[in-house]
């Protein structure tokens, strides 16, 4: 079955106009406000894949210090967080454009399965943070010693 939301293609062409007269309304800093108080931060936006030793998460972090970004991982989740700075101080009214992140962001993931947490590593080369967590091979076979007493 097929909804009709319009009967015409004049009720879309008013509902675009009442959008358009809304959003001119707002100025750049409402909308920005507006913007940041929805969001609160920044999501990291990650790709993340696997090897068959590994689970890999990458993701760009341009302009960010090392220092700038915690890692963290709990039971099964890890968790990415940092800060942007800008460290000009530019008019609003001056901008053309803003489509930049600026300020905090943070990205949380569930793992698909155990990894070994001892044998974590993070580089950050070239803006791209690379976080290699290695698989628990669940097949491997441990060897225990005994020890005589």
């Amino acid at each position: 079955m097929a909804f009709k939301l319009f009967k015409n293609k004049g009720d879309v062409d008013n509902v675009e106009k009442n959008i358009e007269v809304k959003n001119s309304s707002l100025s750049f800093e409402e909308e920005k406000e507006e913007e940041d108080v929805l969001s609160g931060e920044g999501q990291l936006m990650v790709d993340v894949y696997q090897t068959p030793t590994e689970i890999v998460i990458k993701s760009t972090v341009a302009g960010v210090n090392s220092e700038d970004i915690d890692i963290s991982i709990v039971n099964d989740m890890i968790t990415i967080k940092g800060r942007r700075i800008l460290d000009e101080n530019i008019k609003n009214e001056d901008y053309f454009f803003q489509e930049c992140y600026w300020g905090s962001f943070s990205r949380s993931i569930i793992l698909p399965m155990e990894i070994d947490s001892d044998r974590i590593s993070a580089t950050l080369k070239n803006g791209i943070l690379t976080i290699r967590l290695p698989k628990i091979d669940k097949n491997r076979v441990k060897k225990i010693r005994i020890k005589a007493e």
